[in-house]
């Protein structure tokens, strides 16, 4: 990367050109770094429109080539003085579209003679709320029509903690839609259809911090046309309605989930399907739950557009990184954990390591810690709805008292359960381990995990949340029944590795559902470990040695099956 760029006037700050294309929306901005909030960011834009269906490549490409000399001509003119540089959305994103705007920064960069700076889409969807909000080092949920991350700063990039293992959050909505006769994009005739409905159950799948919609939507599909067709589907506002109560509640979740793991207190959202009112109600519901900050940006920022472009751009020319022309070639496939994040410092993190106490609030459960028990208390999330809230912590509640006790039986570390209560959501458990895994990290106990699972998965279940945060280690006592294989010591003398939190567990005999358990505690070792990279080695050759290969082949397809991979 090039860190020249034209100098600029002593007594004025930065004045930067955005140009957006990455899809449907052609989008020019000027930022300026000395006007006042209100006036720093002039955004233009002409977005795509198809006559049906979803968005078609080609014809968006077209749209871009007419639309972005029109958008920029615009955006130029409302610029207050001359442009320092010209910034772009370098990926990810439709190929064709990405090729025109990236040409036509191109030429305005040499043209104007300034630096030509290539920006992350993804990122500059997070940075902008990041920015606006204030915050140290937030969560960041991204919710938009491609994708659907979470995401965290650590170690000078942003690391996924979670994302859609199929498609994103709005084209999945869109499939919907389509398939319904509506036009694109659907995520507005959703929201508005939903207000006339009453919930009506579907699908709900969080694994860990990560989702999958195919199913939910091919519920949805099934239920309208069961109703259509004269039998005892749902109306299309039932549908709507439960949509957006089960899919805004899997995001919520995972955030949660998120903030759990990391310990941050902070929450941001990016993505055009966050000017959703329902799911900006219900992520500032379980802050507020939880005693966490939100923010949600003006919506003119969360749909793609060149602003946060432009803003990001800035951030970047300060940092000198620009890019040379020649090397500026877009990336359809570009992650947000691929760039280097040289605008913000090293020793930033977004894990946060505080003292609980006598009583943890985690994602799920509000866990009361006494001298020998536990007692963890699945207390109503006020953002869900009622019926949806009650099934998931009755089936939670008795899934963890089983599968936990199975485990034990299978040789795995894990606590006695004492008592459990499914219509209340609450069980006692023994108090186990002296610390969470996240806080004591060492290669051994990684591998203890390991064995752990091949364990579990052995006997034909997952854990389903094998983060960090989900095992405690500490000193032993009394052995656990059978099972020598996962139970060797660790190096540490007198110490055991235990899981814990068993609520999103299961019984299975698929190798793709194994696989995502260690695909889970990958993306949280990348959220809360300084040597991830390592310790993932560590735990792999450790799962390898008494688990089934081909979850090891299966995981490498599951890591490919992300967003833009």
């Amino acid at each position: 990367m090039s860190s020249e760029r034209r100098t600029t006037d002593a007594d004025r700050g930065l004045r930067v050109l955005g140009i957006e294309g990455t899809a449907w929306a052609a989008s020019a901005a000027v930022y300026d770094t000395d006007a006042s909030d209100s006036d720093a960011v002039f955004i233009e834009t002409d977005a795509y429109q198809p006559e049906s269906g979803g968005i078609h490549p080609r014809e968006a490409a077209e749209h871009m080539s007419d639309a972005i000399p029109e958008v920029v001509e615009t955006a130029l003119a409302a610029a207050d003085g001359e442009i320092d540089a010209v910034a772009f959305s370098r990926g990810p994103g439709l190929g064709p579209c990405l090729r025109t705007v990236g040409t036509a920064a191109r030429a305005l960069a040499q043209t104007l003679d300034v630096p030509l700076v290539g920006v992350n889409h993804m990122v500059a969807h997070l940075e902008i709320g990041r920015q606006q909000s204030g915050f140290d080092s937030p969560v960041c949920l991204n919710a938009s029509g491609a994708n659907a991350h979470v995401l965290g700063y650590r170690n000078g990039r942003y690391r996924v903690l979670g994302e859609t293992m199929d498609t994103g959050v709005g084209n999945a909505i869109d499939k919907f839609t389509r398939h319904v006769g509506w036009s694109h994009p659907g995520g507005p005739k959703v929201e508005e259809a939903a207000r006339d409905g009453e919930y009506t159950e579907l699908p709900y799948v969080v694994k860990g911090m990560d989702f999958s919609f195919s199913g939910i939507m091919s519920a949805a599909k099934d239920a309208y046309d069961g109703r259509r067709n004269g039998g005892d589907g749902a109306t299309v506002e039932d549908v709507c309605f439960s949509l957006q109560e089960n899919v805004f509640a899997m995001l919520t979740e995972v955030a949660e989930r998120a903030l759990s793991l990391t310990g941050s207190d902070e929450l941001v959202l990016g993505g055009g399907v966050g000017q959703n009112a329902r799911l900006r109600e219900m992520l500032r519901e379980m802050c507020d739950q939880r005693g966490a900050e939100f923010y949600a940006p003006d919506p003119r920022f969360l749909r793609d557009n060149a602003g946060m472009i432009a803003v990001l751009g800035a951030e970047m020319v300060r940092a000198g990184d620009t890019i040379a022309v020649e090397e500026s070639a877009v990336d359809p496939n570009f992650r947000p954990d691929q760039v280097d994040v040289s605008w913000r410092g090293d020793d930033e993190s977004v894990a946060v390591w505080r003292d609980d106490g006598s009583e943890v609030k985690g994602a799920e459960a509000t866990v009361e810690i006494g001298d020998q028990r536990v007692t963890k208390r699945r207390l109503p999330k006020s953002y869900r709805h009622p019926d949806l809230d009650a099934r998931l912590r009755r089936d939670r509640t008795v899934l963890e008292a089983r599968l936990t006790s199975e485990a034990r039986r299978h040789g795995v570390p894990t606590p006695v359960v004492y008592d459990v209560d499914p219509r209340e959501g609450v069980l006692v458990f023994e108090r186990v381990g002296e610390a969470d895994l996240r806080e004591e990290l060492t290669p051994e106990r990684v591998r203890d995990v390991a064995r752990h699972l091949a364990a579990i998965h052995a006997a034909g279940f997952v854990h389903g949340d094998p983060t960090t945060r989900n095992v405690r280690v500490g000193r032993r006592s009394a052995p656990p029944q059978g099972g020598a294989d996962s139970e060797r010591r660790s190096s540490e003398q007198g110490e055991r590795t235990y899981l814990i939190d068993f609520g999103l567990g299961y019984n299975t005999d698929d190798a793709e559902d194994y696989a995502m358990d260690l695909h889970v505690f990958d993306q949280s070792l990348a959220g809360t470990a300084d040597d991830a990279a390592a310790l993932r080695r560590e735990f792999e050759d450790a799962y390898a040695e008494v688990g089934d290969s081909a979850v090891l082949e299966r995981l490498r397809e599951v890591e490919g099956r992300g967003r833009y991979q």
